[in-house]
């Protein structure tokens, strides 16, 4: 597995999500939650990467 092909590919799934988000007509709570959840994720996946690489070394 590349890894510079897995930041890329979760760096343009992030990037279109929240094109998408800017772009929809929703209510704004509805995309400050949105928001929310996508800052909730990325922190995950920053802390999962984190135990990947630890465990590698």
């Amino acid at each position: 597995m590349d890894i510079k092909s897995l930041a890329k590919g979760a760096a343009a799934g992030a990037a279109v999500g929240m094109a998408f988000c800017a772009l929809t007509e929703t209510a704004p709570s509805k995309k400050m939650s949105i928001k929310r959840d996508a800052n909730k994720t990325l922190k995950a996946a920053n802390s999962l990467w984190d135990d990947i690489k630890s465990l590698m070394m």
